[in-house]
């Protein structure tokens, strides 16, 4: 059984969500702060995390930069009542994977658990699929229709995490962090020549790769 936390102050919404998520046949835990869901998450093998941002004690974004530090990869879905592009460039900025505003629709919340859980195991198993192409991470090996497209291994290294977190905004630093390292003397504009080569190379329209102003990048599936 899938385990979720479920980090939310207001006890109605948290409750909400919980038997909600319960009746999908997933294992809650619940948290009215971020320090208590911090613990919890020590402690419990956690699936996916959902979270409020606005929370006494240890806030949303904070509990997730904590998180972050130890589990790059555990799915993290936040709540707010903000919806400023700021508020939103924050969330992401901490390590968020999606990102819904109150008041909070129960089957779209539903729905993008699912997503999120999907995609985890997806990229665990390092093949993506969508459509006419196939991503291998461990053969970093690119096929649209049967043909094989050649892609230089930072290129392809770009292409799966865009893909594989399709919707999910990056930050250029974000990936030039994942991809190239901390210490790389890069600079933050190799990304946008290979986002640009990306889209020379990709002979699909079932995928887009999107400039968001301001932010970075992110994968769109159509």
């Amino acid at each position: 059984m899938l385990s979720i936390l479920v980090v939310e102050d207001d006890q109605h919404i948290r409750q909400l969500i919980s038997k909600t998520l319960e009746k999908q046949g997933y294992q809650i835990y619940q948290a009215e702060n971020g320090e208590k869901g911090w613990h919890i998450f020590l402690d419990t093998y956690i699936d996916l995390m959902i979270t409020d941002v606005m929370m006494p004690i240890t806030d949303g974004v904070n509990l997730v930069k904590k998180i972050r530090q130890i589990n790059e990869t555990m799915p993290i879905v936040m709540l707010t009542a903000l919806e400023s592009f700021k508020d939103k460039e924050r969330a992401f900025v901490s390590g968020i994977d999606d990102y819904l505003v109150k008041p909070i629709d129960m089957n779209e919340l539903v729905l993008r658990v699912k997503s999120q859980l999907k995609r985890h195991q997806m990229i665990h198993d390092h093949v993506f699929t969508y459509k006419s192409m196939t991503l291998d991470y461990s053969k970093y090996t690119c096929q649209i229709q049967n043909n094989t497209i050649e892609l230089t291994g930072k290129e392809f290294q770009l292409l799966f995490k865009l893909v594989a977190s399709s919707g999910k905004i990056f930050t250029r630093e974000q990936l030039m962090n994942e991809i190239w390292g901390y210490d790389t003397e890069s600079y933050e504009r190799t990304i946008d020549t290979h986002i640009k080569r990306l889209r020379e190379k990709l002979s699909t329209e079932d995928i887009e790769l999107i400039t968001v102003r301001g932010l970075g990048y992110k994968a769109v599936l159509k």
